[in-house]
This record gives structure tokens, C-alpha cells and sequence, in this order.
């Protein structure tokens, strides 16, 4: 059993869950590239004067794990929530029950709400969350390998990214470590990006 089935915010946020999904098989990077990114990640948080916090379900507190293995994490980590139950989803970290009723964990509304959630509960500028399947057996109708990983951010930017991964459980739970932390750093390139064009104007 994966622990990872998510649930649908309403018709609003449904509509915008599924066009930020990437439905594409997505290849991560090797599990050691999340280390290095969740490095990158921090320092850039650590600078901004910003935390994060972590919403996990199939990856059962790996992602933790990675951020809090670089020294000096304690700057800008506030912590996570191991929402493995999916009632626990709804019950911690406030995903829709109707949505979790309807559709199961393994899904992008849930994803994405799993890391607005987790921001409100722990209060961070930025969350991130995974769930998913990881075997050995499918899940709420999804095959083995199919995974969410979404990102929050203060600004009410956010994106979810759907993944398609190979490989035993453990191959999966590691590609989603990694995958989560790509997609941070993208967001806070991104974020970034954003406010420099600001600054200066448009241009």
C-alpha cells in the first residue's frame, strides 16, 4: 500500500489542477540529485528569508529526510506531515473529503491541496507534497507509478506535476524525492524571475 490518494478541491481548482498536470511520463533525475537540489533549495530559501514545509504520503517522510540531512536546514525547514492515512489528508491537512471520497488519494487537486495545507498547518511560505503509487499493488484505479508532487507558494503560485516513474517501490519512492525537489527549484527560479521583471519594470 502507497498511502498517496488525493481527493478534489472543487470545480474551480479542479479544472486548474488538470492544466498544470503534466500528463507526459516525466524521467526524474538519479535519487542523488536530490540531495543536491534540496541543498540549492534551502540555501535559496535561507536567503530569501523564506521556509517551506513538507506534505508527504507515498514517500512516508523521505523528503524530510533529504532537507534535513544539509546542515543548517533548521533556517528555513519548519517541518512535515506524514499524512500516509488517506483520512488524514482531510482530517490535518484540510483536503476536501468529497474529493478524496471521489476520486482517492493519487490525484492533482489533492496533491495541490496537500501543499496549500501543509503551509496553513505549519505556517511556511512554501509547501510541497507527494502521493502516489508505489506498490506493489495499484490504487484507486491508478497503476503502480503514478505520482503527484505539487508545490505552494506565497504568492498563491503553484504547480502540480503529474509523474509516470518506473522501477520497484523503493526506485519509485526515491524518483519522488527527487522529483518533488526539481519542482520546488523550479518554482523558486521562477518566483524569482517574476520579481526581477517587477523590479524593473516589465522589461
Amino acid at each position: 500500500m502507497s498511502g498517496g490518494t488525493e481527493a478534489a478541491q472543487g470545480a474551480g481548482e479542479s479544472s486548474e489542477a488538470r492544466a498544470d498536470a503534466l500528463a507526459a511520463p516525466v524521467a526524474p533525475s538519479a535519487a542523488s540529485g536530490a540531495e543536491e537540489g534540496a541543498g540549492r533549495a534551502l540555501a535559496t530559501l535561507t536567503e530569501r528569508g523564506q521556509t517551506l514545509a513538507v506534505a508527504e504520503s507515498l514517500t512516508g517522510g523521505l523528503v524530510a529526510g533529504v532537507l534535513t540531512a544539509i546542515p543548517g536546514a533548521s533556517r528555513c525547514f519548519r517541518g512535515s506531515v506524514t499524512a500516509y492515512a488517506t483520512e488524514l489528508k482531510s482530517l490535518v491537512l484540510g483536503v476536501d473529503g468529497a474529493l478524496l471520497a471521489t476520486r482517492g488519494a493519487v490525484d492533482a487537486d489533492v496533491a495541490r491541496q496537500m501543499a496549500r495545507g501543509v503551509r496553513r498547518v505549519l505556517g511556511a511560505d512554501w509547501g510541497i507534497a507527494t502521493t502516489g503509487v508505489a506498490g506493489p499493488d495499484p490504487q484507486d484505479g491508478q497503476p503502480v507509478g503514478t505520482v503527484y508532487v505539487a508545490v505552494s507558494g506565497p504568492g498563491g503560485e503553484g504547480k502540480v506535476r503529474r509523474l509516470t516513474l518506473h522501477g520497484d517501490r523503493d526506485r519509485i519512492r526515491r524518483d519522488s524525492v527527487t522529483a518533488v525537489v526539481d519542482l520546488l527549484l523550479s518554482e523558486l527560479t521562477e518566483n524569482a524571475r517574476a520579481k526581477d521583471t517587477e523590479h524593473h519594470g516589465g522589461i
